[in-house]
C-alpha cells in the first residue's frame, strides 16, 4: 500500500502544475482544434433535413428513403463513439486524433457527389462514424489538457461550437436558395461545404501532443510527462521517481461498482436527454406551421435560424460560463426540471398549441434549458468522471447510449404524434425528463473544482492493482 500511495503522490506532483495553471494559449488552441469538429457535427445534423426536402422531388424519395437517409448518420454515430472511444484508450489520443476528422471530410465530399439514394446512405454512414468518433476524442482530449478550475468551461466550450454550426446550416441554405441556385446544385453544395471546417483541423489534430494524463497514467512515462507539463505551463516539474502503469483493462468499468454506477448515470442521463431533445425537435415543424402556415421553405429556414440564435446559442454559452461556479450536477438537474415543466405545461394545457405566441414561448424556454442544461453537461460529465485508462471507453459508451436513445425517439415519436397527438407526446417527454432529473440526483457526484484524477476516482485503480506490473523508470 505504501508503494501504491507513493506512486499516486508522484502522479499528482507531476500533473499539479497543469491542474493549477491559468488559462494559456495551448488551452485555446486545443479548444479550437476540438471545437471545429462539433461545428461540423451540428452543421451536418441540420443541413440533411433541408437536403432531403430538396431531394424528394428530384429523386422521387419515399417515406422509407427519408427515414433511412435521416437516421443513417445517427446509427453510425453509435458505432463511431464506441469504436473510437476504445481505440483512444488502447493506442493513445495522439495516435487516433484526426482520423475522425478525415472521415467527416471524406464523407461530406463523397455525399455531395452521390448519384443515388443508396450512395448517399453509404456516404452519410461514413459521416456518422466521424461524428460519433468526435465525441469521445475531442471531449477527452480537451478535459486532459484543462486545468482544475476552468475544466468545465473549456470542455463545455468545445461542445458549444455546435451552436455556431446550428446557425451556419440555415445561413448556408438561405444564401443558396435566396440567390436562386438550382435545387440539384444547392443540395450538393450544402453537403460538400461541411467538409471545409473538418478538413481545416486535420493537420492540427494530427500534430497535437499526447495528453499528459495518458502518457503518465497509461504509459507510466514520468520524464516525458514532466517535460511536456513544464513546457505547457512554463514551470519546472520534478521528474524523479517511477510509477506503475494503471490497469487498462476495458472490464474495469463493469467490475468496479463505483465506475459501473457512474457509467449508468452518464449513459442513461444522456439517453434521456437525447430522447427528450429529439422530441423537442419534433415540435419545431409544428412551430413553423403555426407561425407561418403559408410560408415558403426559405421563410421556414430563416425562422428556424432565428430560434437557434435566440434560444440555442445563448444556452450553450451561458452553460459554459457558469458551469464551474454552479456545478455540472446542479445545471443538469435544473435543465431536466425546466424541460419536464415545459413539456408538462403543453400536456396539461393542450390549448397552448392553438396559441402560437404562447406555444413558442414554452418551446423557446425548453430549448434554452436543454442547451444550458443536460445537452451540455451530459458531454462534460463523461470527460471527467472515468479514470484515464478507460476514459475514452466510458465516454464512448455514454455517447453511444445517448445516440441510441435519439434513434429510438426519431422512429417512435412520429407514431406517437399520430396516436397521442402533440399534448400526449409532450406528456411522455415530461416523464422522460423527470427520469433524467432523478437519475442525476441519485447517481452522479459533483466534479467541479477537483483535479481530474480526483474527479475520476483514479486512486481506486492504484489500490486495486495486484500486481501493479513492472514499473517504468524515468530517464
Amino acid at each position: 500500500m505504501g508503494a501504491e500511495a507513493a506512486s499516486g503522490d508522484l502522479r499528482d506532483r507531476v500533473l499539479q502544475p497543469l491542474e493549477e495553471t491559468g488559462l494559456k494559449g495551448f488551452h485555446f488552441r486545443t479548444w479550437l482544434t476540438a471545437g471545429m469538429g462539433f461545428f461540423t457535427d451540428a452543421y451536418d445534423l441540420f443541413i440533411i433535413g433541408v437536403v432531403t426536402t430538396l431531394l424528394v422531388p428530384i429523386w422521387h424519395l419515399t417515406t422509407l428513403d427519408l427515414m433511412l437517409v435521416n437516421s443513417t448518420a445517427l446509427a453510425a454515430a453509435v458505432l463511431g463513439a464506441l469504436f473510437f472511444g476504445r481505440l483512444m484508450d488502447r493506442f493513445g489520443r495522439k495516435a487516433i486524433y484526426g482520423v475522425e476528422a478525415v472521415l467527416l471530410t471524406v464523407g461530406a465530399v463523397l455525399s455531395a457527389f452521390s448519384t443515388s439514394i443508396w450512395m448517399l446512405i453509404v456516404f452519410r454512414f461514413i459521416v456518422g462514424l466521424g461524428v460519433g468518433g468526435d465525441y469521445p476524442m475531442s471531449g477527452v482530449i480537451m478535459s486532459e489538457y484543462s486545468n482544475r478550475k476552468k475544466r468545465g468551461f473549456l470542455v463545455n466550450s468545445v461542445f458549444a461550437m455546435q451552436g455556431f454550426g446550428l446557425l451556419a446550416g440555415p445561413a448556408v441554405a438561405a444564401i443558396l436558395l435566396g440567390f436562386g441556385v438550382s435545387h440539384d446544385l444547392a443540395w450538393r453544395l450544402m453537403l460538400g461545404l461541411g467538409a471545409i471546417p473538418a478538413a481545416a483541423v486535420i493537420y492540427l489534430r494530427r500534430k497535437i501532443a499526447e495528453t499528459p494524463h495518458f502518457s503518465l497514467g497509461v504509459r507510466g512515462d514520468v520524464a516525458g510527462t514532466a517535460r511536456l507539463v513544464g513546457k505547457l505551463t512554463g514551470t519546472s516539474v520534478p521528474a524523479e521517481g517511477r510509477v506503475a502503469k494503471l490497469n487498462g483493462s476495458w472490464t474495469v468499468l463493469f467490475t468496479n461498482p463505483k465506475y459501473l454506477l457512474t457509467l449508468v448515470g452518464t449513459a442513461f442521463s444522456w439517453m434521456f436527454l437525447d430522447m427528450a431533445f429529439y422530441g423537442n425537435g419534433v415540435s419545431s415543424g409544428l412551430v413553423m406551421k403555426a407561425l407561418l402556415p403559408h410560408a415558403t421553405m426559405l421563410s421556414g429556414i430563416l425562422v428556424a435560424g432565428l430560434i437557434f440564435l435566440v434560444a440555442a446559442v445563448p444556452g450553450y454559452w451561458v452553460s459554459a460560463l457558469t458551469i464551474d461556479r454552479l456545478g455540472r450536477r446542479f445545471i443538469q438537474m435544473l435543465g431536466f426540471a425546466v424541460m419536464a415543466l415545459a413539456y408538462a405545461a403543453i400536456f396539461l394545457f393542450p390549448g397552448l398549441t392553438a396559441i402560437p405566441v404562447a406555444f413558442l414561448l414554452v418551446y423557446a424556454v425548453s430549448y434554452f434549458f436543454i442547451e444550458f442544461g443536460p445537452n451540455s453537461t451530459t458531454f462534460v460529465f463523461p470527460a471527467e468522471v472515468f479514470p484515464v485508462t478507460v476514459r475514452g471507453w466510458g465516454f464512448g459508451i455514454s455517447a453511444s447510449t445517448g445516440k441510441a436513445g435519439a434513434a429510438v425517439a426519431a422512429f417512435l415519436f412520429p407514431l406517437m404524434l399520430v396516436s397521442l397527438k402533440l399534448p400526449g407526446t409532450m406528456g411522455i417527454l415530461a416523464v422522460i425528463s423527470l427520469l433524467g432529473l432523478l437519475l442525476t440526483w441519485a447517481v452522479l457526484g459533483e466534479p467541479k473544482g477537483k483535479s481530474l484524477r480526483d474527479a475520476s476516482s483514479e486512486h481506486l485503480l492504484e489500490q486495486g492493482e495486484a500486481p501493479l506490473g513492472k514499473p517504468v523508470h524515468a530517464d
